[in-house]
């Protein structure tokens, strides 16, 4: 078994997060995460928030809150909803932490002793009104290449073309809406990545087929216009501050690192975080994860507005840093999750947020749908009218109606136990070899994080067990042949179970609702099990006859045209227009 490092791309600390931002890097993270774990294999799932920036301090001062204490409220905040959406990080840290300061600013001294780093003056946006410099998330104004008017001065969200504020058209203050700016002369430290091209060309060529296109091509789009020297600090007064011990009249000025440089150390730095946390006792190697890491397989899942900094700048960052921390293996990138076909978007407050989300019904609803319609080749659209349909065909119907009417009819005619019944036939070999068809096809899109195609095959595996069932018919056979019955009835359970193990990296809660119905004795041989092989599936002895069994409540609740109506009151049915 392997070693995989697992990361999804940090969430912002200023608000929760939508579910665009959920089916965009975390969710699909811990669904591989999971499965990885069911496996076998050695996993280190690890997220932070992500705490520095221009956003964080507008978003303190609206709250009129210390930075500080807002950024430590807000990740409480956002954990809590993450904890609520099943997602199991071995560690969510915060890049505010001093192990990320202190990383971060060891990272930039090599940096600089290895010629990579430039201190330059430069002309910057200076607003007369509001009495500063303004970092370029604090200037406001249209986008010159789409002419979108609420484009932020480091990057556009509508067309993810990064830009520098003095692009902007019509630029005005973020703090007071001010478009009294004026351009002054002031310093900053700038990453020479024009010096660093080359390698970050190699690095990609090596290792970029590897990935989905949507990456690759993201990443070749940025080495096609060439990579350009970029400032790297900020005129903030919440961030990494510059070493003073090199850099001491920036420091002195209070200047801090861009966010867009410290926050993918942030890995690291989390890390190290989880490293620092273990119980007393346990012994975490925090380095044997990043640093000559040749044994460890790196998944990166991300937005594709991210994918710039993580496939280009951040690799730019460590290979200029001359150490050998790991770099990514393996990118998946997603496009965009939209609402009705406009932009979900956070500042807005336009679409479901997952705070929302989970006051309206249980997690593993949200987690199947997004994960099943997850936005991978293409962007997909978040309608209720969609979200209802495959919650009630698929999770209350395919799966929840076959639990119950299966445990429920053995209770009634067998009682609590499993039955025996007779040897098994023609009809149970064929379900059997069905489902191990079924389970490997599973198996293989996991494998390859194709999650809409994996959440294909688990939906065809338990549709495999209805068309079983509604073959063999045991309602009838109970009348004339109660073995046949319960032959079907034990295989039927049998393929609850295997649906118990393998649909777990979806929807974990459902999964362990339906595992613990069964009573299995320490001695049976699924007993512990956190995976099954295909083998196993087609022989479907994974719960003897004699089990105690117990009916579970519901475990997916149809949603019904009131509902519908209620939450389209709710939130709306979507304006593509206004996205």
């Amino acid at each position: 078994m392997s070693r995989h490092l697992i990361t999804s791309a940090l969430p912002y600390i200023n608000g929760i997060k939508h579910l665009g931002n959920m089916v965009g890097s975390m969710l699909p993270a811990d669904v591989y995460s999971r499965y990885l774990r069911q496996r076998g294999h050695e996993v280190l799932y690890i997220c932070a928030t992500d705490e520095h920036g221009t956003p964080a301090e507008l978003a303190a001062k609206e709250a009129g809150l210390p930075v500080a204490e807002f950024c430590a409220r807000a990740h409480d905040q956002q954990r809590a909803v993450y904890d609520g959406f099943g997602l199991s990080f071995d560690y969510f840290g915060r890049s505010s932490s001093p192990q990320n300061r202190e990383i971060t600013q060891e990272i930039a001294r090599e940096l600089h002793q290895n010629g990579f780093i430039e201190e330059r003056e430069i002309r910057q946006v200076y607003s007369i009104t509001d009495e500063r410099f303004l970092p370029d998330r604090y200037i406001v104004g249209t986008c010159p290449y789409c002419g979108y008017d609420k484009a932020r001065g480091d990057q556009c969200e509508n067309c993810t073309r990064v830009l520098d504020p003095t692009d902007l058209v019509d630029a005005r203050s973020a703090i007071s809406g001010s478009t009294d700016l004026e351009v002054r002369s002031t310093k900053h430290l700038f990453l020479l990545q024009s010096k660093l091209m080359a390698e970050v060309e190699e690095w990609i060529a090596a290792h970029g087929d590897q990935w989905p296109v949507l990456a690759s091509s993201i990443a070749r789009k940025w080495l096609t216009e060439g990579l350009h020297d970029r400032a790297i600090t900020r005129d903030l007064d919440w961030g990494v501050p510059v070493p003073a011990d090199v850099w001491p009249e920036l420091a002195a000025e209070g200047k801090v690192f861009y966010v867009w440089f410290d926050a993918p150390i942030e890995y690291i730095g989390a890390t190290k975080e989880w490293a620092d946390a273990a119980p007393a006792g346990e012994v975490r190697d925090w380095k044997s994860w990043w640093y000559e890491a040749d044994d460890v397989r790196y998944t990166e899942f991300m937005a594709k507005d991210n994918v710039p900094f993580h496939t280009v700048m951040f690799p730019a960052t460590i290979i200029g840093s001359r150490r050998p921390w790991k770099k990514v293996d393996y990118v998946k990138a997603f496009n965009w999750l939209t609402y009705y076909g406009g932009k979900f978007s956070t500042s807005q407050r336009r679409g479901v947020f997952t705070d929302a989300a989970l006051e309206l019904l249980p997690a593993d609803y949200w987690r199947y749908f997004l994960m099943a319609h997850a936005p991978e080749s293409d962007d997909s659209s978040f309608t209720w009218e969609l979200f209802a349909s495959v919650v009630n065909k698929d999770l209350a119907d395919t799966l929840g109606n076959f639990v119950n009417r299966v445990l429920s009819f053995s209770r009634k005619r067998f009682g609590d136990d499993v039955p025996a019944g007779g040897v098994p036939g023609e009809a149970e070999q064929r379900v059997g070899e069905q489902a191990a068809a079924l389970l490997a096809e599973y198996e293989a899109q996991l494998e390859a994080l194709n999650f809409r195609k994996a959440a294909q095959a688990l939906r065809a595996l338990w549709s495999a067990g209805n068309a079983y069932l509604d073959e063999k018919a045991p309602w009838l056979q109970v009348k004339t042949d109660p073995e046949a019955a319960a032959l079907t009835l034990r295989t039927a359970m049998n393929l609850m179970y295997l649906y118990s193990v393998v649909s777990e990296p979806f929807i974990p809660t459902a999964s362990g609702v339906l595992r613990d119905a069964f009573a299995l004795g320490a001695d049976a041989a699924a007993h512990g099990l956190t995976w099954a092989s295909p083998d196993q599936a087609k022989t479907l002895d994974f719960v003897p006859a004699g089990t105690a069994f117990t009916v579970p409540p519901v475990l997916f609740a149809k949603i019904s045209d009131d509902d519908l109506d209620a939450y389209r009151e709710r939130f709306g049915s979507g304006d593509p227009a206004a996205g």
